[in-house]
């Protein structure tokens, strides 16, 4: 059995410590020898077919054995300790490492996916062959995936085109996973896969005859310009056809390049050369050309790609590359392992800078909570497209597709993002939103004065790692300014009861005051009583006279005591029509001032004392930023009838400083017939003008046609609402 993988190793002709691969195999066969798969056949044939995908990729000696014992510690009786004894610590980490990511449950709710992807993260930063042994087993599970029932071959299915695919993607082994991918197809779209086999295969002699006769003649071409290729057909996989059928809504008569011409050649200089010598041949597609090589993908992958209009007037495309950008197309991060490279301190540093987007996830991943926005984030990094822009000293920075200049300000260092008041596009000024192309020159304005990126820039950004870093920014700066603002008011309410607040909070009641709202130290006191999820004069209180309850109140008993004193003061008569509370009658609402809600925001209650409760838009930083402890208090609500109410918004313009750039304003407002309450204009550094206007508006389509109004005014970069 162990006679194929002895020859894969061989032919590779690599070093590969054999004795360490055949007593790994001998302990995994015996640990196995009572087990079988669902076909019938033992158990060690699943780790041995691993084994053989890894040493074809080229992998090391420990990782090839770590592929033979795999499932050993999480299916039979060995442990994490008797492995590292009988081989190494080495080959324990790996294995210990791939049975901690267990079998990822594909699951409708993905809060139950969140957990293992978030372990599979981290064993992938800790060693990256964790991952790729993953994919080599879920690679052989999905070629044995017959024997599996239906409902579990779809189950599957789905799982490798959510997870592993991708992840094959961003690890650059192209191979892996276009298999995966058209194997998952084969099971989840059978009808339409076995359609496109026999639409392909009908015309299959007619296009191998045409991509023949074009091999031919490059043959020809580059033989008399003394160049040496490989040239190859190669036949585009099934899922890519049809996922351009899909997407661009095209029957398979409309999609040309089915098959892809390849050149390989010896070096970078023959790439570039053959490629000119193509062009001659062929007219090429304006538009179509793509050079990898000059800026490879950050997935390591280099190419040139061009498409060409061949005999007959069809179009195809040609890759060009040289036979070690080949091995690094097919393989990835596999064909570059640092293990296997003679000087890994050396090279060290560069591997790590081809995983940069594993650190960003996990950067990022780390502020999140949330496990559907955290599995929704993790998807489109994964999926998202890239584009490639540079600095104005040409450095090269990758972003997500329809990225801003916002997104690149984060990705060069944190301090830019947060200090970012414009932005120039290829020496043009640009609003901050401008959505760049591959190619732009970016350049990123800031202020030394900038008072933190704006709320708004959430939903203009595309990069989750910009998205994390605008997140600490306001989740640092307002526990700052909620501790000072604490701080006062119960020195405040200290002093007006008589008492000293450094006096009354020690001992045993302060300690029953950190426990009862689960806080840590003092500042998180303060920063509670600053955003007003405790009342400064009750914490006084109940420290003066040493009456705090261990257990808080539930939801329920909240919900009461607020309903008691609305009846008892008889607020009734000014509830508010346009806001209906779930699940409670007579109810007075008011509007937080801290986001100013409007009719058609997004919004949610939050329970008050003595003052009922407290409307605010869903995105507001305050309850963004709530205590866990204090989420019982919010509330379902929704607006009822509004019509004819009037709110306060205010939003603020970012523009240059022209002149005529306030009455081009003015003159907005007086058309709209909007009722101004307040304005306030000023220069900045840089030539730009802020300029805010607070404005009584009936709902939230009012405010967006008005923003969208000023936003085509000439020198406007920005119009965003505010928050106080």
């Amino acid at each position: 059995m162990i006679q194929k993988l002895m020859e894969i190793i061989d032919n590779n002709d690599y070093e590969v410590d054999k004795n360490l691969i055949v007593k790994a195999f001998n302990l995994a066969e015996d640990a196995h020898k009572t087990q079988k798969r669902e076909s019938g056949e033992p158990y060690i044939m699943h780790p041995l077919e691993v084994s053989c995908i890894l040493a074809e990729m080229g992998m090391d000696s420990n990782t090839i054995a770590a592929g033979l014992l795999h499932d050993v510690i999480e299916d039979t009786n060995y442990s994490y300790e008797e492995i590292k004894k009988e081989f190494n610590e080495e080959v324990a980490n790996l294995v210990d490492g791939v049975t901690k990511l267990g079998k990822i449950k594909y699951k409708t709710k993905e809060e139950q996916q969140a957990d293992n992807v978030r372990k599979m993260l981290l064993a992938m930063a800790k060693d990256i062959r964790v991952i790729i042994i993953k994919l080599a087993d879920r690679l052989h599970n999905m070629r044995t995936l017959k024997f599996m029932p239906p409902e579990k071959q779809k189950e599957k299915s789905k799982e490798t085109l959510d997870i592993y695919a991708p992840l094959a993607h961003r690890l650059g082994m192209s191979k892996i996973k276009w298999e995966l991918e058209d194997i998952s197809f084969r099971y989840l779209n059978s009808k339409e896969y076995y359609e496109l086999v026999s639409l392909i295969a009908e015309k299959r002699v007619e296009r191998e005859a045409y991509i023949s006769a074009i091999i031919e003649d490059m043959h020809k071409k580059l033989s008399g310009s003394g160049i040496e290729a490989d040239i190859e057909g190669r036949p585009k996989h099934f899922y890519s056809i049809y996922r351009k059928m899909v997407n661009k809504n095209k029957s398979i008569e409309q999609i040309f390049d089915l098959t892809a011409i390849r050149l390989l050649v010896e070096s970078v200089k023959d790439c570039y050369a053959a490629l000119g010598i193509v062009h001659t041949i062929y007219k090429p597609l304006p538009g179509r050309f793509k050079d990898y090589i000059a800026m490879p993908k950050p997935n390591m992958y280099q190419s040139l790609h061009t498409t060409v209009i061949g005999p007959q007037g069809k179009t195809f495309e040609i890759q060009i590359r040289t036979f070690e950008m080949h091995k690094t197309a097919e393989y990835g991060i596999a064909a570059h392992w640092k293990y296997k490279e003679t000087s890994p301190e050396g090279s060290g540093s560069n591997f790590e800078n081809k995983l940069t987007w594993l650190r960003d996830i996990l950067e990022w991943q780390k502020d999140t909570s949330d496990a559907v926005e955290f599995m929704e984030a993790f998807k489109i990094d994964l999926f998202s497209d890239e584009i490639f822009v540079f600095t104005p000293k040409g450095v090269v920075i990758n972003l997500p597709n329809e990225a801003t200049p916002i997104d690149f300000a984060y990705k060069i260092h944190t301090d830019i993002g947060n200090r970012c008041v414009g932005a120039k596009v290829n020496g043009k000024m640009v609003t901050l939103d401008h959505k760049l192309k591959t190619g732009d020159i970016v350049e990123i304005l800031t202020s030394a004065v900038a008072k933190g990126p704006n709320l708004d820039w959430l939903n203009m950004v595309k990069s989750n790692q910009a998205k994390s870093k605008i997140r600490a920014w306001y989740k640092k700066a307002k526990r700052d300014e909620n501790i000072v603002k604490g701080k006062e008011m119960l020195e405040r309410e200290s002093k007006k009861q008589g008492v000293n607040f450094s006096e009354v909070a020690k001992g045993d009641i302060y300690e029953k005051l950190l426990k009862r709202y689960n806080f840590h130290n003092i500042e998180d006191v303060y920063a509670s009583v600053g955003t007003g999820s405790l009342i400064a004069s009750v914490v006084v209180s109940k420290l003066k006279e040493g009456i705090i309850t261990d257990k808080p109140q539930n939801s329920d008993e909240v919900n009461k005591s607020i309903e008691d004193q609305v009846n008892k003061t008889n607020h009734n008569k000014t509830t508010n029509v346009g806001v209906t509370v779930k699940g409670m009658d007579n109810i007075m609402v008011r509007y937080a001032k801290c986001c100013s809600p409007v009719a058609g925001d997004d919004i949610i209650g939050y329970i008050t004392k003595g003052r009922g409760i407290s409307i605010h838009r869903k995105d507001c930083v305050n309850i963004k930023s709530l205590p866990i402890e204090e989420k019982y208090k919010l509330v379902e609500v929704s607006w009822g009838n509004s019509k004819g109410e009037e709110y306060i918004s205010q939003i603020q313009i970012k523009g240059e400083d022209r002149i005529g750039l306030l009455s081009d304003i003015m003159a907005i407002i007086s058309e709209s017939n909007f009722h101004l309450q307040a304005l306030n204009a000023k220069s900045v550094k840089n030539n730009i003008a802020l300029v805010t206007i607070k404005l009584s508006i009936n709902s939230i389509e009012q405010l967006r046609d008005i923003m969208k109004k000023i936003r085509r005014l000439n020198g406007v970069m920005e119009v965003y609402r505010m928050h106080n």
